[in-house]
């Protein structure tokens, strides 16, 4: 398993950039709308991973309550693995809770999934399915 990127909640994706961008360079791809997630994301290099920048498109957002609460920073950490399903059961079978119980569509055309950070000593982790 390899770390796919660290999420980091901005209150605007444009501000974060110009902290950012001089760091680590330009987006790799535009920042996007994650289907059904209520956050726009745009995903940094950082040598064989990435840094995530999640904005919330509006209060119901699922980040709104993280932003409001603790302001922005170090959301989730996420790893690539070749099936989010079986990395989601893995948790469940070991007695963890997941917030997913089944992968959903995320960001870049891949499938994801959370894991509750009960699971994994207060830290909220996403598991990535591998590209194709």
């Amino acid at each position: 398993m390899k770390l796919d990127h660290v999420g980091v909640v901005v209150a605007n994706i444009s501000g974060a950039l110009q902290h950012w961008g001089p760091i680590l360079g330009q987006p790799t791809s535009p920042p996007e709308e994650v289907p059904g997630g209520g956050v726009v994301v745009a995903f940094l290099a950082a040598g064989e991973t990435h840094v995530e920048l999640v904005e919330p498109t509006g209060p119901k957002s699922p980040v709104s309550k993280f932003l409001a609460t603790r302001g922005g920073g170090v959301h989730h950490i996420a790893f690539s693995v070749p099936n989010v399903d079986a990395a989601l059961a893995t948790v469940v079978t070991r007695g963890g809770r997941v917030i997913d119980p089944h992968g959903r569509p995320g960001a870049r055309g891949r499938r994801i999934g959370f894991a509750h950070p009960s699971a994994f000593g207060g830290v909220l982790v996403e598991f990535v399915e591998e590209a194709p």
